[in-house]
């Protein structure tokens, strides 16, 4: 064996010796990009499954643990077999020092953990740590237990007493419309796209629906294989088309405006029109009746007089941003304004009674379960069809969109409940547990990939001394030089999917909670002026540089960093490479791998969604530069057999993927100190290649 960090294997938990990393590691040479990206593959359609320790609260952007592991035995083996045999078999990396300056839900941290590694996550953003810190959190279970009953006897029989209809049967779901008044002739408008507003998530195998009839108030059974959808018991012919067609509205009178300047800037007024009731046996569809609306105001008359005290709400207002623009131009200002009265009344009897709970981890689970369930209770979300998980949540389109007919759930929930603070205690934190006791894998083996247990250290056994999960500015790291033998990361994107301004949401309850104590109760706003994520591409390579910088400092100098990246603007692989540079950083290998969730709906809506994410690997100095080509031309030719390697194994690679991991891999070319290739042509050849590559493809 070459100068390696020498390992144990699974089953054996002994010490490392000797902490040189091999130079050049599998990662920069015959790292098994194929195998990899099966096993993301895999993993990418249910992260929260096999992963679910990162998945206790929603976090954007959550890299596949997968790789991650990989990424790491790939860094500290010394060829792809070697690599390969570490992920199927198992390894241990004892005194391995790892750094993630990006920690978001805490990926890094736990596959670090899991290979006996220890790790230091740091992120600016709160929410980020709380995810974090669940990940790797020792609860115990009889505990957490008891303060979930305990809460339940405190507020569940209220809630539940307000999620009732006429005859006491619970009330899963209510559906509500957003209206708006015409411009012309000022009568209000039932946003609606179509009277059909309940079918299955496959409506071609299940046709049958439900359709509201405008006229009546009545539910109608209706069939989409129909020519058409029939007619209401009223003489009404239901329809398809409704009032909203895209961003406007026509009234009754045939009046067509768009529905933003018929708000004015005011947030629509909501009404209910229909109800899911559970019986205990079956669900049915009702329309909606005076009980419900008595029901409703008697809710908001108790809101309106409860005790401060005795009732947690949501504080701050939305600031200008990238994704809280639509949601300011709708007229919601405050974070409260997402709610209606009944869920800011049954929520805020609900937080209370964790709030006033002992301060312990497992109180801090709970916190996280709470803020984790608003996710799914608000006036954001809307009905996702029967046959699924019935509640879309708020961010599935990684935006604050507002919801012309959003879904009112049943906060506490029953086993029929979709994103309930009862149904996700069971989905997600006894999940998580579950597998801090016993982690399991993917692996690869005869062109199978499988679940594989007994592989990785437990979470559970890991000291407190081997992770943590830091607030703070990555540009002012709270270590010595040559801290480190790897920094393994996934910086934020450029200009996309801005964390802080979807956080905010959930920090507007959390500051009232204090989930922990260093948790800042007293920031309006998670937003800072040091984070990465900006849609200005000088203060992105700013804030990347002063990062990358710091960065390289605590890196030993015989380590290795690796961070994956995607971008289909060229010029932003510019910035990222500048920043190396000047970092001190040099790119020795651009690895393609399976990337994040085969399912997001960002993708099905791009004309050419990435399907691949780039490894990135660079060190303090150019000794492995051979490993990306000397020339434009070898950088070319090794991007495009890893490539085709991915794509020979049957995982699709798109032309997005093409382009990015192309041109990336020749504008790497830059970081190298003595490259002779100006500047300004290594970015017309990487665009004239990327382009050649797709042409081919």
């Amino acid at each position: 064996m070459t100068d390696v960090l020498q390992a144990h294997e699974s089953q054996s938990r002994g010490s490392v010796y000797d902490l040189h990393l091999p130079n050049p590691c599998a990662l920069e040479r015959d790292f098994p990009v194929a195998a990899v990206s099966q096993t993301a593959l895999a993993e990418s359609w249910r992260k929260e499954v096999h992963r679910p320790a990162t998945h206790t609260h929603k976090w954007w952007a959550q890299r596949l643990g997968t790789v991650f592991r990989a990424a790491i035995i790939g860094a500290c083996s010394d060829d792809g077999f070697q690599t390969l045999d570490r992920i199927n078999k198992g390894v241990q990396f004892d005194g391995l020092r790892i750094l993630d300056p990006f920690g978001g839900s805490g990926t890094t941290m736990v596959e670090s953990i899991k290979l006996g590694a220890s790790c230091s996550s740091i992120d600016i953003n709160p929410v980020a740590s709380l995810v974090q810190r669940q990940a790797l959190q020792r609860w115990n279970v009889a505990r957490l237990w008891e303060m979930y009953r305990s809460v339940e006897q405190r507020c569940r029989a209220e809630i539940d007493y307000f999620h009732t209809d006429s005859r006491g049967k619970t009330v899963l779901y209510y559906f509500w419309v957003a209206t708006a008044p015409c411009v012309t002739c000022g009568v209000d408008v039932d946003l609606f796209s179509s009277s059909v507003f309940a079918k299955h998530a496959y409506p071609k195998r299940h046709p049958q629906a439900r359709a509201y009839c405008s006229s009546c108030d009545s539910i109608v059974d209706v069939c989409l294989d129909q020519p058409d959808l029939g007619t209401c018991t009223c003489g009404t012919k239901l329809t398809h088309d409704g009032p909203v067609r895209g961003q406007m509205m026509t009234c009754p009178a045939g009046h067509e405006s768009r529905i933003v300047d018929a708000l004015g800037g005011d947030r629509p007024r909501h009404r209910m029109y229909a109800k899911l009731v559970f019986d205990g046996e079956s669900k049915s569809y009702a329309p909606i009746d005076e009980y419900d609306r008595e029901l409703y105001e008697l809710a908001a008359c108790r809101l309106s007089t409860i005790s401060p005290d005795l009732i947690v709400s949501p504080s701050g207002h939305l600031s200008e941003g990238y994704n809280t623009r639509q949601a300011l131009r709708w007229g919601f200002k405050r974070w409260r304004d997402f709610f209606n009265a009944r869920q800011l009344y049954c929520l805020g009897l609900l937080g209370q009674s964790i709030k006033d709970l002992e301060p312990s981890p497992e109180r801090e689970a709970l916190c996280t379960l709470f803020s984790g369930t608003l996710e799914f209770n608000n006036m954001f979300c809307s009905f996702k069809g029967e046959g699924t998980g019935a509640v879309r949540h708020m961010f599935s389109h990684h935006v604050l969109r507002p919801e012309r007919v959003p879904l009112e759930a049943h906060p506490w929930g029953t086993p029929k409940s979709s994103g309930s603070f009862s149904t996700l205690f069971k989905s997600r934190l006894l999940r998580a547990q579950n597998y801090k006791s016993d982690p399991h894998d993917i692996v690869w083996e005869e062109n199978t990939a499988s679940r594989r247990h007994h592989i990785s250290v437990p979470l559970t056994e890991a000291s407190a001394d081997r992770w943590e999960a830091v607030t703070a500015d990555s540009a002012c790291l709270p270590y010595v030089d040559n801290s480190f033998d790897l920094v393994v990361t996934d910086p934020p994107y450029f200009d996309n999917v801005h964390y802080s301004e979807l956080a905010d949401f959930f920090h507007s309850w959390l500051r009232c909670l204090a989930p922990y104590p260093e948790y800042n109760t007293e920031a309006e706003t998670t937003r800072s002026s040091a984070e990465a994520q900006s849609t200005d591409a000088n203060h992105f390579r700013e804030a990347m540089e002063r990062i990358l910088t710091e960065s390289a400092r605590v890196l030993k100098q015989t380590g290795c960093m690796v961070f994956s990246f995607h971008h289909g603007d060229i010029d932003t692989w510019v910035s990222l490479c500048l920043a190396l540079r000047r970092a001190g950083l040099v790119v020795t290998a651009i690895q393609p791998v399976k990337a994040e969730m085969s399912t997001s709906s960002t993708k099905r809506g791009s004309n050419a969604p990435n399907n691949l994410d780039s490894l990135v690997v660079c060190r303090p100095s150019d000794s492995a530069r051979a490993n990306l080509g000397n020339t434009v031309e070898d950088a070319f030719v090794t991007s495009l057999n890893r490539l085709g390697a991915i794509r020979d194994s049957g995982v699709i690679v798109g032309e997005g993927d093409v382009r990015s991991i192309v041109a990336g891999s020749i504008i790497a070319l830059s970081t190298v100190p003595d490259c002779e290739d100006d500047p300004a042509d290594l970015l017309t050849r990487a665009q004239e290649m990327a382009e050649t590559a797709c042409a081919d493809w």
